[in-house]
């Protein structure tokens, strides 16, 4: 008999954000995201000290997926920053280090949370406002004519994510990979909306990453056996295909739950290879050329099959039983009894493939919105964080489509929004404080808090010791080497700025970004003859950026809310 111990109470502590312990771990936190961030950043190595798989990675889903995370407080935060990334994909780091920011910035303050909240929601107001607005000097329209801006954005993605161990060369090479598998799974006509297909990332982890290539349709893995023993079909017109996701394999235990009823002197398995035989001869009948299984065909049905020219092919995968389903337009089929006429589907064309030491089967469709996407790599580490760049890449793309148009990255959008701000609120300073109900002290020192946890967010990209400055003109971002003099003609250091927008050959004066000055309305103009010229500018998603801002703002101000952490020790 186990003892019984008596219950103990809550723990409960007011106040959480006072106690150095947990502004310590928040600073720790900080510190790792704050490190992952940009082309530059540093990887992190997550294993667990028992032993198992380790994870090389800066990237915030890998990131957050595989950090122990204890404390309440920064399970909120890391909770929040998973929940953009699982909608959006991208902007992760942003999103938790701004909220970092904007915890450590505003609790130097002093000012009560209400009034921080109700700032923070006014200056978030004029951020999203000013972004969507025509004005907007760091939002570019996307012209889907020309791909060479989503082929910005596509590299963009992947030369921030280091860990992929890509050459320049390389980087291109996928880049313009990703780009056609997206533009691949684009309907040729469309109505109203859009249903966009789906691109599927196929391992070649055994090649390099030029041989990455990207082909129209599924590819089924299969062996070099298997593959000479599938006879070639020739037909004018389209192939007719089943696809099955219940078991052809004829093991009862594929049946479901039950009680099964045998006569006396009846074999179960020759009734069940009987029904199988029965539906190999409808599938024959109906002049399927295609079966499909996701599970496994029983070999006499496999041999009868074959015998009438009808191609089997088992092991399918759940996997790709969606994919199939839509490039082939059948329903998958699960049972043994007759089949419905209008669950078939059909494909354009079967072919094998060979790429390296692997073998396919290749379905191509008769409309192509699905596509294989084969990607090479040097190792299991770099082709897994490949593979999840990829995947965001081609996330990003479809939001793009959504919402067309782009913000600047390198650092730019933020140094810029936080011109912006400060430059609004100075001049506007006595009505918001009016509307608001809050003095003008007030308003000066939550906006100084808000601009500094943005440009500390764009400085969180130099990892080197680099000076960081920022135009007078456009308010953006810009890096010096380090150990560079401390008293230079400023243009003889710098060459472009952190989106490549600009260079240091125009008329323009430097700040350190850091450093006390005027605020300055920055140029909200974009220069279209240079936008037109430019071909390697650094961008960021508008959706997810926008979105990892907003989420950034409110989760700091529910941490910020906190008046008390209760902790159920039983």
């Amino acid at each position: 008999m186990s003892r019984l111990e008596a219950k103990k109470p809550s723990l409960c502590k007011s106040e959480p954000l006072t106690s150095e312990r947990v502004r310590a771990t928040l600073s720790v936190l900080k510190g790792i995201v704050t490190s992952c961030y940009g082309p530059s950043g540093r990887l992190k190595q997550l294993h667990n000290g028992l032993g198992g798989s380790v994870c090389t990675t800066s990237q915030s889903s890998a990131l957050l997926a595989n950090l122990s995370v204890t404390h309440p407080i920064l399970k909120i935060l890391t909770t929040s920053v998973q929940n953009h990334v699982s909608c959006f994909s991208d902007c992760g780091l942003v999103t938790a280090i701004l909220c970092c920011n904007l915890i450590e910035n505003v609790q130097r303050t002093g000012l009560t949370p209400s009034t921080v909240i109700k700032l923070n929601k006014h200056l978030l107001s004029l951020c999203t406002t000013y972004l969507r607005s025509e004005d907007c000097g760091c939002r570019i329209p996307v012209d889907f004519d020309n791909t060479q801006i989503l082929l910005c954005l596509v590299r963009s993605v992947l030369t921030s994510k280091p860990a992929c161990m890509l050459t320049r060369k390389e980087t291109d090479h996928v880049s313009t990979l990703i780009l056609k598998a997206f533009l691949l799974t684009i309907p040729e006509n469309t109505e109203d909306h859009i249903i966009l297909g789906k691109s599927i990332i196929v391992p070649l982890k055994d090649q390099r990453v030029i041989d990455s290539t990207v082909l129209p349709g599924i590819l089924i893995q299969m062996s070099e056996v298997r593959l000479m023993k599938i006879l070639p079909i020739k037909k004018s017109d389209s192939l007719k295909v089943a696809l099955f996701h219940a078991s052809l394999s004829g093991d009862l235990s594929d049946a479901g739950e039950g009680t099964v009823v045998v006569n006396y002197g009846v074999s179960l398995e020759n009734a069940v290879l009987d029904q199988l035989l029965n539906l190999g001869r409808q599938l024959v009948s109906d002049h399927v050329d295609l079966v499909m299984c996701q599970k496994v065909i029983h070999p006499s049905l496999k041999q009868f099959l074959s015998m009438h020219r009808v191609i089997a092919i088992d092991r399918i995968g759940v996997a790709l039983m969606e994919p199939l389903s839509k490039v082939t337009g059948t329903q998958p089929i699960g049972s043994l009894g007759s089949i419905s006429p209008s669950s078939y589907g059909s494909v354009k064309d079967l072919r094998t493939a060979k790429f390296g030491f692997k073998s396919f089967f290749h379905l191509i469709p008769n409309e192509v919105t699905i596509c294989s996407l084969l990607l090479g790599n040097r190792n299991d580490t770099a082709w897994d964080e490949l593979k999840l760049t990829c995947q965001t890449a081609l996330h990003v793309l479809q939001l793009t489509i959504k919402e067309p148009c782009v913000l600047l990255g390198g650092g730019c959008t933020e140094t810029h929004l936080a011109a912006y701000i400060r430059h609004k609120t100075f001049n506007e300073r006595g009505s918001i404080a009016k509307d608001g109900g809050y003095t003008q002290t007030e308003l000066q020192l939550i906006t100084e808090a808000f601009c500094t946890a943005l440009e500390s967010l764009a400085g969180s990209l130099e990892h080197d010791g680099g000076e960081i400055l920022t135009d007078m003109k456009y308010g953006h971002f810009w890096s010096v080497q380090p150990d560079s003099p401390s008293v230079v003609n400023w243009p003889d250091l710098l060459s472009r700025c952190g989106c490549g927008l600009h260079n240091s050959q125009e008329e323009l004066n430097w700040s350190f970004l850091r450093s006390t000055r005027h605020p300055f309305a920055p140029q909200t103009c974009l220069p279209h003859e240079t936008l037109g010229s430019a071909n390697n500018l650094t961008l960021d998603c508008f959706t997810a950026k926008l979105s990892g801002l907003q989420v950034a703002v409110e989760t700091a101000n529910l941490i910020l809310d906190l008046s008390y952490v209760i902790e159920d020790k039983n």
